[in-house]
Formats: C-alpha cells, sequence, structure tokens
C-alpha cells in the first residue's frame, strides 16, 4: 500500500511540473491571439485592431470554420484573403462581448483556445439584423513564432 501512495504521488507530480512548464511563448502568443481577436469584433474596430491580429499570422495562414468550411489549404496570399474577408464585417457589430473559458498548450507546435462569445449588429451584406451566442474552440497551429492555420469548431 505504501508503494501505491508512493507511486500515486510521484505520478502526481510529474504531471504538476509538466503542467507548469507550458510554454511561454505560447502561452503569452494565445493570449495576444485572443486579445486582438476580440478587438477586432468590437463595435468600434478599425484597421488598427485588425492589422494588430493579423500581424501573428503567417502570410500563407489558412483560416477554417467547421463544420460550415472544410477547406484548410494553406495558400500563399492567405492572410491577404483574411484581411478581405474581415476588413468587410469590421464594425459590423454593435454589441460583441467574450470569455475566455480555457487555454491549452500541445508542446511547441499548437494552441486550442476555448470561450463564448455573444454578437449583435447589422450584417453588411443584407442589412439584416443578426445576433447570435456561440461557444467557440479555436485550434491554432504554430510555426515559427506565427500562427500558420486556424481552425474555428462551432459547437
Amino acid at each position: 500500500m505504501k508503494h501505491l501512495y508512493f507511486l500515486a504521488i510521484c505520478l502526481l507530480s510529474t504531471f504538476t511540473s509538466q503542467a507548469k512548464q507550458a510554454n511561454p511563448e505560447l502561452t503569452a502568443l494565445a493570449q495576444q491571439y485572443f486579445n486582438t481577436m476580440v478587438a477586432t469584433q468590437a463595435p468600434n474596430a478599425t484597421n488598427k485592431e485588425l492589422e494588430a491580429f493579423l500581424a501573428l499570422l503567417t502570410d500563407d495562414v489558412a483560416n477554417q470554420h467547421l463544420p460550415y468550411q472544410t477547406d484548410d489549404s494553406r495558400e500563399p496570399d492567405g492572410k491577404a484573403m483574411m484581411r478581405k474577408g474581415m476588413t468587410f464585417y469590421l464594425g459590423a457589430h454593435t454589441e460583441y462581448q467574450a470569455n475566455l473559458l480555457d487555454t491549452f498548450i500541445f508542446n511547441d507546435s499548437a494552441i486550442a483556445l476555448r470561450y463564448t462569445h455573444h454578437a449583435k449588429g447589422i450584417h453588411p451584406q443584407n442589412q439584416q439584423e443578426i445576433e447570435y451566442t456561440q461557444t467557440i474552440m479555436d485550434v491554432l497551429e504554430i510555426e515559427d513564432g506565427k500562427i500558420a492555420v486556424i481552425r474555428k469548431y462551432h459547437e
């Protein structure tokens, strides 16, 4: 019985020390991604907030919204395509709030962020009122300190 107790303590301390050793650069990148992404959705968002977000991405970034968009291809102009799409929706919200629920760091190659968000506004294309509340998980693949792939999983 003493051996089982000792083994349990050893395993617990191993997992605890590994959890404390999460990559600090990726932890900071995760928070910066969330903060800048939220800033792009604010009612008063400008190109300044958009460019701060885009600065975190590789030029060939892939952006996927599952289950709606299944293509995760990286294109040489991925960042430029994101800039065009995000600019179209910039300032469309009259209300936006997000709450970060969980952050997971995987080695030196991936981050997962789970958050809830609520948005209200006017769709820029059809001028219809929109309002939604969702829980989302963003899984980010990292290359050379930048975000190379964004996968948004909608609940």
